[in-house]
């Protein structure tokens, strides 16, 4: 049936740009979606979803209105639905996100950070 697995550092090489995820792999109604993150992100939430992060390179910080949670590779964190959350990265880390198909990475926020959604590579 030609099945091939999924070539996460293959898929980086195609991402040239900072906080603009793109969609591997779909499992029911979740996306698979890796991102190249550096720098400061917005604040935000998801109110209908909770959000996956784990960092497969580098290392990301998600600060919430009471505090915050370091990830360094191989370490995962799921942000519960409506906790506002702001995610950096001082130097670039790639990051593998998990979420139901449709929710935008800027939830509620809108503005310019808004990636375009559901882009396949």
């Amino acid at each position: 049936m030609g099945e091939q697995a999924i070539n996460l550092r293959g898929k980086f090489d195609l991402i040239n740009e900072q906080w603009s995820p793109r969609v591997i792999a779909q499992m029911n109604d979740y996306q698979f979606k890796l991102v190249r993150i550096q720098g400061e992100f917005i604040w935000h939430d998801h109110p209908e979803t909770d959000e996956t992060f784990l960092v497969l390179e580098g290392r990301l910080r998600i600060d919430f209105e009471d505090g915050s949670v370091e990830l360094g590779a191989g370490e995962l964190y799921v942000v519960p639905k409506g906790r506002r959350h702001k995610p950096s990265a001082c130097e670039e880390a790639k990051v593998l996100l998990i979420e139901p198909r449709g929710v935008l990475n800027t939830g509620r926020e809108g503005g310019a950070r808004t990636a375009q959604n559901d882009v396949w590579i």
